[in-house]
């Protein structure tokens, strides 16, 4: 099993399985929602520091920050995860996908709910609850294009010409069906469902399923097939593949609630949130063992290849932003960092660092062969020294920062007092995040160019 996926990934050729059209117009919308989603990042950044900057009607921090949210989720990584699954599924199981045409549609109707959508926010109609701020009913759209895409990939599952199932198309399976239940759950359920705490409580439940039944299986998905094939060696240990799959669907569906503690939430769920919380260190530690123990021995590719090279640094990234979630949800920690940039620091470690890093890294494998074409190699270096330095940068400061405002405020410090001493912070985080966009700007850009430079290749 564990020479299996490498030798799919390179001995059938991509012609002969991958449509490469539609793997093509997946990853460019999502390099299109990477360019849009972080530049209104760095703009909402300003305004911690600039207060006045963008205080229209229609530019306001409350219009966009969905914008920025939900355009990295639903934009960025959806989109490349989804072109990412197009390459992937078809090689895993050895048969072409199910109603490829289909594709099309499903691409068409994410992609344009997201405008539809995006531009509703812009003009106010948003629900108010955070990644659930899409008006009713474009989420049905949303859950009816990746409905769509799943019965496509069930289909070809079903008629696989390979007996045995990687890991991958585990995590494939679970991220679709998980993702159609949470997109209802979240925007027709949870709003409606019951007001105050309760309300409060549900969301807690939702926002983690986003990121822990959605996020976590898709990215990790994309890491599991494409650092065994870019670096040319077996997975380290499919067994520790599925301890780390089983484990994570037993224990995330609890943690929802670890970012309420100390508040008139039912204290038992508190300390159900909190136990599960620990516990994810198990699939955590599982993935990370098997990312690195799959490079024993090839070590130059880590060197050499910058989807390696790339993939590895996400690795580490997950696993401190997913070890600092999980001790963010004790009492003792707690207190002195929620409510700070601290907390910030978590999301973005894990969702950027991580798994974002992952899809981007895997665009540096598949691209050439389904777009052709070389990346400029100075270019992809550069990138990908912004982007590591940007995001290690901007963790360091929001965890600095959010210690020093948390401290200060258990010594008795105004609250507003506590935000005035963390400007210097903020402008440096916009320094290190607008490095850290650009860094994946130039990624789009390299591989665009590459690919206009040599003849395009066949569908």
């Amino acid at each position: 099993m564990t020479m299996w996926v490498q030798k799919m990934a390179e001995s059938t050729s991509d012609s002969d399985l991958v449509n490469k059209g539609i793997v093509r117009a997946w990853l460019v919308w999502g390099f299109f929602w990477a360019l849009f989603a972080p530049v209104v990042g760095i703009l909402l950044s300003l305004v911690f520091n600039f207060p006045t900057f963008l205080d229209t009607e229609f530019s306001h921090f409350g219009r966009l920050r969905p914008l920025h949210v939900n355009g990295v989720i639903l934009g960025v990584f959806s989109n490349l995860f989804i072109g990412m699954a197009h390459y992937m599924v078809p090689k895993l199981t050895g048969t072409r996908l199910y109603r490829e045409a289909w594709s099309r549609s499903s691409l068409i109707l994410w992609n344009g709910t997201l405008v539809i959508a995006f531009t509703l926010l812009l003009l106010g109609y948003n629900k108010g609850l955070e990644v659930a701020e899409l008006p009713n009913p474009l989420p049905l759209f949303l859950t009816a294009a990746l409905g769509l895409f799943a019965y496509q990939v069930f289909m070809t599952i079903a008629r696989r010409r390979e007996e045995k199932i990687f890991v991958s198309l585990w995590y494939i399976i679970a991220a679709l069906v998980w993702t159609m239940m949470t997109l209802l759950f979240g925007n027709f359920v949870v709003p409606y469902a019951g007001p105050g705490i309760n309300n409060v409580a549900l969301h807690g439940l939702y926002i983690h399923y986003v990121v822990g039944l959605w996020i976590t299986p898709a990215g990790l998905s994309v890491i599991y097939f494409f650092l065994p094939a870019a670096a040319r060696s077996p997975l380290y240990s499919h067994k520790l593949s599925l301890i780390g799959f089983w484990s994570l669907s037993f224990f995330y569906p609890f943690v929802g609630i670890h970012h309420y503690l100390y508040s008139p939430i039912p204290g038992w769920t508190q300390t159900v949130a909190i136990v599960a919380s620990m516990m994810l260190i198990i699939p955590v530690l599982t993935v990370v063992v098997n990312f690195f123990g799959t490079l024993k021995g090839k070590w130059g590719a880590f060197q050499t290849d910058f989807t390696v090279k790339l993939m590895i640094f996400g690795a580490a990234m997950y696993f401190i932003g997913s070890v600092q979630g999980s001790f963010e949800a004790l009492l003792a920690l707690q207190q002195p960092t929620h409510f700070t940039d601290f907390v910030i620091a978590h999301s973005h470690a894990t969702v950027f660092g991580g798994y974002v890093i992952f899809v981007l890294a895997a665009c540096y494998y598949v691209w050439p062969r389904v777009a052709g074409g070389r990346f400029h190699e100075a270019t992809a270096q550069w990138s990908t020294w912004m982007i590591m330095g940007g995001i290690v940068s901007m963790i360091a400061i929001l965890v600095l920062q959010g210690l020093i405002q948390g401290t200060s405020l258990m010594a008795g410090a105004e609250f507003v007092d506590s935000l005035v001493a963390m400007k210097p912070y903020w402008f440096l985080r916009t320094l290190v995040g607008t490095t850290m966009d650009v860094g994946i700007a130039l990624i789009g850009i390299n591989l665009y160019w590459a690919s206009r430079r040599q003849p395009e290749v066949q569908r």
